[in-house]
């Protein structure tokens, strides 16, 4: 490992985690141990709307140091509502539990945009919100950062720290199964994204709640729904979809960046871009300088679980430069997820395929990312 990361991600650590400093004063231990670098590198879906000392997530997060779980309120795989999301008490407690067997800050994610995507919704006692097209529509960035604000207040009441939106994806084709037809992108054009996109992050930062952009580079042409498999945008993209994710990196916006799984030729001919270098490494961190957070779209889609095995998309994630691979383990179900994805990065570091530096890296930035969401909650 690399020694300047040492102290980068000794003084991280030690700042989030009281108990880690303890360790570190007693043991003399210079950075946190592999597996607690990994466990940080997941962030892992679950089933049940209370969780206690026996349930397999609080396990994960107790003794694999889990760093991040998403919540669901319709289990895919049973084909249910109620998976965690019943009431504003319930997801309360929930939160509160899930928190309390962290020993770092957990990040507790929820894909709350607004419209028809939104898992705390009215039927469950929640605020209706609207979705991203009509919001759009208005051409009003003011009321998109209300929605923000909005959003924000619902998610900091329950204890949720991490939106994952906005979507910046530009609405070039409205029919877009994934995401036209669902009404979650702004607009067609790439700077209305941009505006309405920054007044939704502030209004989220105003309630201490960190933000995501989705789905980088750019999902907003597919004819297909990667969810269900395979989808190719070569003949249909073009760099203007880029246009969000530069201006808003350059502006500072962003708190993280969320990788599609398409497969865009003109970008790669290899590899979708949640496993490709060239747009992750290459475009995203070099040409566009993004510093942040890069984490997957579910690792359990059809365009990335129905192409690679575990072991293949987890080391193509990790090469291209994700630093959290989501498991959202919704679409499949397996609570063993967080022990397996674990043992095959371990397998993938002691072989050498992937380097104790590259962990490192991500741990690092996951580190800052913990810290930037405590400052914005001291604001509030």
């Amino acid at each position: 490992m690399q020694n300047h990361l040492f102290p980068i991600m000794l003084a991280l650590v030690l700042s989030l985690c009281p108990a880690c400093s303890r360790q570190a004063t007693a043991t003399g231990t210079r950075t946190p141990d592999l597996d607690t670098m990994m466990g940080q590198m997941l962030m892992v879906g679950f089933r049940d709307q209370n969780v206690d000392e026996n349930s397999p997530i609080v396990r994960d997060i107790k003794d694999r140091h889990l760093g991040s779980v998403i919540l669901f309120d319709y289990d895919v795989n049973l084909h249910q509502s109620g998976r965690n999301i019943a009431s504003f008490q319930q997801v309360q407690k929930l939160v509160s539990t899930l928190k309390h067997h962290a020993s770092i800050p957990l990040l507790v994610a929820v894909d709350q945009e607004g419209g028809r995507v939104a898992r705390l919704k009215p039927a469950y006692g929640f605020p209706a919100l609207p979705s991203a097209q009509d919001l759009g529509r208005d051409h009003d960035p003011e009321r998109t950062r209300k929605a923000g604000e909005l959003t924000g207040k619902t998610l900091k009441d329950v204890g949720i720290n991490w939106d994952l939106a906005p979507v910046v994806d530009v609405n070039v084709n409205p029919c877009s199964p994934a995401i036209g037809n669902l009404g979650r992108s702004f607009s067609s054009d790439p700077h209305q994204v941009v505006a309405h996109a920054e007044a939704f992050i502030t209004g989220l930062h105003e309630y201490g709640v960190l933000s995501c952009l989705k789905h980088f580079p750019g999902h907003g042409s597919a004819r297909s729904d990667s969810h269900q498999g395979f989808t190719d945008v070569s003949s249909t993209w073009s760099p203007q979809e880029l246009i969000p994710y530069r201006q808003l990196v350059s502006k500072g916006t962003c708190d993280a960046i969320m990788t599609a799984h398409i497969f865009n030729r003109q970008l790669d001919a290899r590899f979708p871009a949640t496993l490709s270098r060239a747009t992750i490494t290459d475009l995203l961190r070099r040409d566009m300088g993004f510093d942040g957070v890069i984490l997957t779209d579910d690792m359990q889609m059809g365009a990335i679980a129905n192409e690679y095995g575990l072991k293949q998309a987890i080391y193509h994630a990790l090469k291209a430069g994700a630093d959290i691979l989501v498991f959202g383990n919704n679409l499949e179900y397996d609570p063993d997820i967080t022990a397996k994805a674990i043992q095959v990065m371990n397998n993938l570091v002691t072989s050498g395929q992937i380097s104790r530096d590259r962990i490192a890296r991500s741990f690092a930035r996951i580190m800052e990312l913990k810290k930037k969401l405590q400052v914005l909650q001291k604001t509030i």
